[in-house]
């Protein structure tokens, strides 16, 4: 009688712990949060067809069944830009991804030609490689005009200029990778899985990706001004079919990012008082990009950052934000860099004209 009893506690006790470690999470757990962003909306209807296929109304209807089936996962957060046929300033769009510290920001499309060219394409933000991706970043960006006070809130845009967006791609260069690893897995699936005809991914100066600070891609998910695709995406099963390719390229990616990214784990370091530590022999610089462009060290290319710094070293420019030998001064302007979206950056010093970085 004895042995069963042991039987019954040691099985009582499996039981128990198995359920907790099965269905305890981390007290710092995060859920992966998507933002999806259907384009135009409201008095913005986006680009025309001649059938009367309006792209707001096709983004809106495929971004929903992205969310609906992400929403079934239960470590996935999502998040819309909209919901309904309103309209949303780009500007806002980013801010929604930006304040939720969004994971990844996804943003739905249609093209639109002349001809009855036809295939999906995905963009990351960059610079225009040739004059087709300049346009299709134009016409997508050209909805500003449709915002109040857009003068003033995109003063330092000039659509009309692939060269004016040089500075913009700086903020997202940290996620370029991220970017193209899933717009990749995307165009994967559209072409493996769907048999679509496969545009490659891109790269372009759009507006609303460059408002975000996380890997970002949008999406032309095929052209409505092609007589078949234009039916294809107007159709309840093209917009499934759609929708399911990118809503698994989704959970591929977030399976191949490691499980302290996704999971938001980081290492709780005890709060310390820094008093100010100045030094006489070396200079403070916080590091916020490095690039192979040559970009104005102005503040308006920096969201709003002053005392900008650009020196070559290699082939490549390197960006370095303040100017201190006061090291507690430089640490608040490593912060501070960090709040505007420069994750990466990281403090350096110079000491007789020898950079290092300072751990």
């Amino acid at each position: 009688m004895k042995t069963n009893i042991s039987y019954i506690i040691v099985f009582t006790l499996s039981l128990l712990f198995s359920n907790s470690f099965s269905n305890d999470k981390p007290a710092d757990f995060k859920k992966f949060v998507v933002v999806i962003d259907a384009g135009h909306g409201g008095k913005d209807p986006g680009k025309p067809s001649k059938t009367g296929v309006r792209e707001k109304d096709v983004a809106l209807k495929i971004a929903l069944l992205i969310g609906e089936e992400l929403g079934r996962n239960k470590e996935i957060e999502v998040l819309y830009t909209r919901k309904t046929d309103v309209f949303v300033e780009l500007d806002r769009r980013g801010e929604i991804a930006n304040k939720a510290k969004a994971d990844l920001f996804i943003s739905i499309h249609c093209n639109a030609h002349t001809s009855q060219a036809s295939g999906a394409e995905t963009y990351v933000l960059g610079l225009h490689r040739n004059n087709t991706n300049f346009e299709v970043a134009k016409a997508e960006n050209e909805v500003i005009f449709l915002e109040d006070n857009y003068e003033e809130k995109y003063a330092q845009y000039n659509l009309n200029s692939p060269e004016s967006l040089i500075g913009l791609t700086l903020m997202q260069e940290e996620f370029l990778d991220q970017s193209i690893q899933l717009a990749s897995l995307v165009q994967d699936n559209f072409r493996e899985k769907l048999n679509r005809k496969d545009r490659s991914v891109k790269q372009a100066g759009f507006v609303v990706l460059h408002q975000t600070v996380m890997p970002s891609i949008l999406i032309e998910t095929g052209f409505i001004t092609n007589n078949e695709e234009g039916k294809y995406l107007n159709s309840s099963t093209g917009q499934k079919e759609i929708a399911h390719a990118i809503a698994t390229a989704i959970e591929e990616y977030k399976g191949n990012v490691s499980a302290n990214d996704f999971l938001g784990i980081t290492k709780v370091v005890p709060a310390v008082e820094v008093k100010d530590i100045v030094s006489d022999s070396e200079v403070y610089m916080v590091q916020i990009a490095a690039s192979s462009k040559s970009v104005e060290p102005k503040s308006y290319n920096f969201k709003g950052l002053a005392e900008i710094t650009r020196a070559k070293e290699g082939k490549l420019y390197k960006y370095y934000y303040g100017d201190t030998s006061n090291y507690s001064d430089i640490q608040r302007k490593l912060s501070e860099a960090k709040s505007k979206g420069y994750k990466s950056a990281y403090i350096v010093s110079f000491k007789n004209g020898v950079k290092r970085k300072v751990n």
